[in-house]
C-alpha cells in the first residue's frame, strides 16, 4: 500500500533544495511540478520527479542532471520495489541535499537549452 504524504527533497530554480511532505497522488505529483510528470531514476531506488514538458514550456533552467538540464521545479523521493513513490530517509535527504546544493547560473546559450536542436525524426525509405 503506498503513503498517502510522502517527504521529498523540493528543488525549485534558484533557491536551495527544502524537505516537503506533499500528498501522494497524481494531481498533487503534477501540482508541484506544473504539468505533467517525468521520473529519472537514481541507481539506488530514488527517482526525480520533473515536468515532463518543461523545456518545451520555456521553464527557467533548475539543476543540471548527467548530460541533461532539467528545467522547472522537481522534486526527488524514493521508490518501493513496486514502483510507487515513498517517503525519503534521513540519509538521502543529506546525500541529494549535497548533490544539488550548489545552484547554477545559466546563460541561456547552452546546447541542452538551444530551441534550433529540437528532437525531430528523419524518415529513410529502402528499396528492396
Amino acid at each position: 500500500m503506498s503513503e498517502k504524504k510522502i517527504k521529498v527533497l523540493k528543488i525549485e530554480p534558484g533557491q536551495a533544495p527544502q524537505v516537503k511532505e506533499i500528498q501522494n497522488d497524481l494531481a498533487s505529483l503534477q501540482a508541484e511540478v506544473g504539468g505533467l510528470i517525468e521520473c529519472i531514476s537514481f541507481p539506488n531506488g530514488c527517482v526525480a520527479v520533473c515536468n515532463e514538458e518543461g523545456k518545451l514550456n520555456g521553464m527557467p533552467p533548475n539543476r543540471r542532471l548527467g548530460a541533461d538540464i532539467i528545467c522547472g521545479p522537481f522534486f526527488i523521493c524514493d521508490t518501493t520495489r513496486n514502483g510507487n513513490f515513498t517517503s525519503l530517509g534521513k540519509s538521502k535527504i543529506a546525500e541529494y541535499s549535497q548533490l544539488f546544493a550548489d545552484i547554477p547560473e545559466f546563460t541561456g546559450l547552452e546546447p541542452e537549452l538551444d530551441p534550433e536542436l529540437d528532437p525531430g525524426f528523419t524518415f529513410m525509405g529502402f528499396r528492396f
